[in-house]
């Protein structure tokens, strides 16, 4: 049993059905939604990230969508930060915080309350280790690593570089070494009292063909034309925002490395495996409630057993 303040978690793939049930929930529980969602955050990508509408959006508060620019580079941390103060607020105003999307590692994160002091890094410290471990090599970086955190360096191999330079930046910044850290995580209690509530097909073949669909309506919708403005805006072909799933894969078309028809088929695939990791990493939830739509959802039959679970959680 844990006294952290409740919170309700709608997760699953793409294209799975997750902001409709987020909005049927938020209008029963009298609750406000919290995007989870890395790519909505960012201003003016709005078809390729299938963000909520403006019509969705006066069906039920919505936050953490448009708020940074595609030009800036954001992070899990910055997303904790920030989603978090959105989360405390809705709770200090009787309201119920609906944490709605598929980014796996910002729901986990926001509910864990780790602390990301470390996880920051340091850009600078971390180029000269990785040079240094380039000049050096991987076994003398292990030995020095096995010097500070013989634990840590036992469990990795002298060609895991980015593992080696990672310990070894954190033990530099911090003082710390990263087994010490990760500890003492593990031992943080969490942020929030979630219940989980996670969407999936029955079928995988039903959900690859609602991807597809989703990608052919981005497309029509005029998924190539928002890029264009977006890169006649300022906005750098090599920025983080733009290699997204629905934005690299245009911008190979317009380069003419691809075609056209070319660019949409790998949408689609890559869709898919996201889809994919998505289902694995949300497969690791434990005590989540499972909603399996037949062929197509139902919202009515979804929302009935999500409040009848929220229920059993206190939560109504």
């Amino acid at each position: 049993m844990t006294n952290a303040p409740k919170i309700v978690v709608i997760a699953g793939p793409t294209a799975s059905g997750k902001t409709a049930l987020g909005i049927a929930l938020a209008k029963k529980l009298g609750g406000e939604i919290v995007s989870a969602d890395s790519m909505q955050i960012y201003c003016g990508m709005d078809i390729g990230t299938a963000k909520v509408t403006a019509e969705e959006r006066a069906e039920a508060v919505h936050h953490m969508i448009d708020v940074v620019s595609p030009q800036d580079d954001w992070s899990v941390a910055r997303y904790v930060g920030e989603a978090a103060k959105c989360c405390d607020d809705i709770i200090a105003r009787g309201k119920m915080p609906i944490l709605v999307g598929g980014t796996g590692l910002y729901i986990d994160s926001l509910i864990s309350g780790r602390d990301f002091a470390a996880e920051n890094g340091d850009d600078d410290v971390r180029g000269r280790l990785g040079a240094e471990y380039d000049a050096e090599g991987g076994e003398a970086m292990l030995a020095r690593l096995r010097a500070v955190d013989p634990e840590r360096a036992e469990k990795l191999s002298f060609a895991d570089k980015r593992r080696i330079v990672r310990a070894l930046e954190v033990y530099e910044l911090t003082g710390e070494t990263i087994t010490a850290h990760d500890r003492a995580t593990q031992a943080v209690p969490p942020r929030y009292d979630a219940a989980r509530i996670v969407l999936n097909f029955a079928d995988r073949a039903d959900l690859y063909a609602r991807i597809d669909r989703r990608v052919d309506e981005m497309v029509a919708s005029g998924l190539f034309e928002e890029i264009e403005r977006l890169l006649t805006l300022g906005l750098s072909p090599e920025s983080t925002a733009m290699q997204a799933i629905g934005y690299k894969e245009p911008i190979a078309a317009m380069r003419g490395d691809i075609t056209r028809e070319e660019a949409v088929a790998l949408i689609k695939q890559s869709s898919r495996r996201y889809a994919k990791r998505q289902l694995t990493w949300f497969n690791k939830w434990q005590n989540a409630l499972r909603i399996t739509w037949e062929h197509s959802p139902d919202f009515n039959y979804a929302l009935r057993l999500s409040t009848d679970f929220l229920r059993s959680r206190d939560i109504s």
